[in-house]
């Protein structure tokens, strides 16, 4: 049995992850590839739990650390509960959001110290580290519009000021910047037809690597 690879899409808000998360599911499931779709934070019922704490716009008294270690405690959970098992029995793993969000909303938007962040998400991690992020950029005012019109309500990250989101998108396009193997930034301006076309490339890649 071939080992399993992991795939993170990531991005501004609003920039169309769910949307191209299920398109992709689907176009594995039609060359006949077993996957699982998680998402951070959340993906266990341990994560989901601590997802409905972070994201809680009723809690905005909550301290950056706290924030930080919350994220690190559910991808803890994360990985050794569900990740490492799916890729153990082969599954091609996508998660929506993962520890690069990490360093761009806690390190470039909340301006945690970097060793701080690398060391708690270290600990998380505990040697494991994803195949690919895919980062959806678009411009945060763009993204907001979108997440408006669905007509839901805010989460506590979601309702941050614009300057706050400015830094998170330029968080992840560093990030992409100083590991380009690590990472494929896609514009999400584009159509969604054009957007998934790229999208579907850099899988094929991956597929030519992994399997």
């Amino acid at each position: 049995m071939k080992k399993g690879f992991m795939v993170v899409f990531d991005g501004s808000n609003g920039a169309g992850k769910t949307t191209v998360i299920k398109s992709v599911e689907k176009y594995l499931l039609s060359k006949g590839f077993d996957v699982l779709l998680t998402r951070e934070p959340g993906g266990t019922p341990i994560g989901e739990k601590i997802r409905e704490v972070i994201l809680d716009p009723q809690t905005p008294e909550m301290s950056f650390m706290t924030e930080l270690m919350l994220f690190g405690a559910g991808r803890a959970q994360h990985i050794q509960e569900k990740i490492i098992p799916a890729l153990s029995k082969g599954k091609i793993v996508i998660s929506d959001r993962f520890d690069a969000a990490t360093f761009s909303f806690q390190h470039f938007a909340r301006g945690i110290d970097l060793d701080t962040i690398i060391q708690i998400n270290d600990l998380a991690l505990n040697g494991f580290n994803p195949n690919m992020n895919i980062i959806l950029d678009l411009d945060p005012a763009e993204g907001l519009k979108r997440v408006q019109s669905r007509g839901e309500g805010l989460d506590r990250l979601e309702d941050e000021k614009a300057d706050f989101l400015i830094r998170a998108r330029n968080g992840y396009l560093k990030q992409a910047e100083q590991s380009p193997e690590k990472f494929e930034v896609i514009d999400a301006s584009q159509s969604k037809e054009k957007v998934l076309e790229d999208v579907i490339h850099v899988i094929d890649v991956l597929l030519g690597k992994h399997l």
